[in-house]
């Protein structure tokens, strides 16, 4: 009798029904119990189209034409209900704002379980197990809409966990988390493979997902697959432009070519007109809370000067979130100040101080709603007043620095997670305020694409100082000039780089893993002034 692999791909293709291109072509593949399969590639090749044809999503909820066919343990899918389908194949989104439903998260955890008619001591059962799983039991009676964006990111997996699936989709699960998260969700995913379960893991951080063997790499590029074998087949024909591999490796790779260029950072803060050294930014003893009766900031001090590329740190959690909106006035502090030039964000409204400070959401969901992305990223310069000419040249400007030149006239809202996030950092590039912060700029970017775009904007002259939230210990070693990191909601450290991130005591203790390119860089340091990308590093 043939094996009847859980998962069998054959011949796929998709086009969306607003679109001309096919968005995934002549795709074919199986994937088998007790695997692990990595599908990689550049954000928009066709990697959540895959996911989303596998788990019925696509042509049922996403319309438009399929040809091909899918079979889950030998059937025909073409004919089933998503009911049906979601019986055997589990999935976790992409941005958890899309996914979470329930208003607690036990709520949120037992939703699936209920939807199937389990009796409610087993769900209960079943649901404290994944919390379990997954190191956040503590979460359990917390509400869902007061929790990080890397919580959320959690509690969406645990929600599939217990479901305890045949076939575990993940689309990007480590995009929001911290390090250590990241880790330990890797490994109870591993878990999950180990005894048996067929797991096709969608995701950007493919070094990350090395540390636990993936069995196979799927490796896609405009709609297609490129590469599909053994991990170490990968290493040897990807570009490692394109794909982050483990520094040491790119490191030998690149000793061959010449050294990148030197980035000029911040031209607008050294060509500021301004004679004195006042603060851009002040935080005055600033505390916090959602409600009444919890604290999440802890009496934050600190100052942000001219030049200054801030790379903030810290877990899930941490308060990060609620540290960078009130420096645009978007939270306003129970107690103390924040001054945004001289002045107090109690007296300014967020239109004011938009003006001098852009931000970029971590969900690009809570930021995108214009018809087609030309409109989007025209509307921020329009309500600041900006001449018609200057808007436009404004707005093609930020669409070329984020790679989306070719999509003015898109849906933001049709594009992938990865495009509406640069669509995002596009509508306030475009804005030509004079700080720029972004919350996870690199959530589901390939490693090109946002290592292109970070380049691009920390050479933008309007710019007098970049703020980035971030959990890639990686970006903010490349970019930042000063660390900050928050744990438990106070300020844990506030330095350079080379400071910072080379106490690896100081690091672990906030879920930051050191990586191979921050070791790399240690190893080096008697011949280093500054922590540099492993391309750099080739030529030390």
């Amino acid at each position: 009798m043939a094996k009847q692999f859980p998962v069998v791909v054959d011949n796929l293709a998709f086009r969306y029904r607003d679109r001309e291109d096919l968005a995934i072509r002549e795709i074919s593949f199986n994937a088998n119990s007790g695997e692990l399969l990595l599908i990689a590639g550049a954000s928009g090749c066709g990697k959540t189209t895959l996911i989303r044809a596998i788990n019925g999503l696509v042509p049922r909820s996403y319309k438009g034409d399929l040809t091909g066919q899918i079979l889950l343990f030998g059937e025909d899918t073409r004919d089933w209900k998503l009911s049906r389908i979601s019986q055997n194949v589990a999935t976790v989104l992409q941005d958890p704002e899309r996914q979470i439903l329930g208003t607690k998260v036990i709520n949120e955890v037992a939703f699936g379980l209920e939807n199937f008619g389990l009796p409610r001591e087993e769900i209960l059962e079943r649901g404290d197990w994944a919390l379990e799983q997954l190191n956040i039991y503590h979460l359990r009676d917390r509400e869902t809409f007061n929790l990080s964006g890397g919580e959320k990111q959690k509690i969406a997996l645990a929600g599939v966990l217990a479901l305890n699936p045949s076939i575990l989709l993940l689309d990007e699960p480590l995009a929001s988390l911290d390090p250590a998260s990241a880790q330990e969700t890797l490994h109870a995913v591993r878990g999950l493979v180990d005894q048996g379960m067929t797991v096709l893991m969608v995701e950007h951080r493919v070094e990350d997902v090395l540390a636990i063997n993936p069995n196979r790499i799927l490796f896609m590029q405009e709609g297609e697959i490129r590469y599909l074998g053994s991990p170490e087949g990968l290493i040897e024909v990807v570009d490692y432009h394109e794909v982050k591999l483990p520094a040491e490796m790119v490191i030998s790779r690149a000793a061959a070519d010449p050294p990148p260029q030197p980035l000029q950072v911040l031209p607008g803060a050294a060509t500021s007109s301004t004679e004195d050294h006042d603060p851009l930014v002040s935080f005055e003893d600033v505390r916090f809370g959602y409600d009444k009766d919890t604290e999440v900031l802890h009496g934050i001090n600190l100052q942000i000067h001219r030049g200054d590329v801030i790379a903030v740190l810290g877990p899930n959690g941490a308060g990060k979130t609620t540290f960078v909106k009130h420096a645009i006035g978007l939270l306003k502090p129970k107690d103390g100040h924040v001054f945004v030039n001289g002045l107090s964000t109690h007296k300014a409204t967020v239109a004011q101080i938009a003006t001098t400070l852009g931000y970029v959401f971590q969900s690009p969901s809570h930021m995108l709603f214009a018809p087609t992305v030309y409109e989007e990223l025209a509307f921020g310069p329009k309500n600041l007043n900006h001449p018609p000419d200057q808007i436009k040249k404004e707005v093609h400007e930020a669409l070329d620095i984020v790679n989306l030149s070719d999509m003015e006239d898109d849906p933001p809202l049709a594009l992938s997670f990865g495009q509406q996030k640069r669509v995002s950092i596009a509508a306030i590039l475009a804005m030509r305020s004079r700080i720029l912060v972004m919350d996870e700029p690199n959530a589901g970017q390939d490693y090109e694409n946002y290592m292109n775009f970070m380049d691009s904007i920390l050479q933008m002259p309007g710019f007098e100082a970049i703020i980035f939230v971030t959990h890639d210990v990686d970006l903010a070693l490349i970019y930042a000039n000063r660390i900050i990191l928050v744990a438990d909601g106070v300020i844990r450290a506030d330095g350079p780089p080379q400071e910072i991130l080379a106490d690896f005591e100081l690091i672990t203790s906030c879920r930051l893993v050191p990586t191979s390119l921050l070791e790399a860089n240690i190893a080096r340091k008697s011949k280093l002034t500054s922590f540099l990308r492993a391309e750099a590093l080739a030529h030390v």
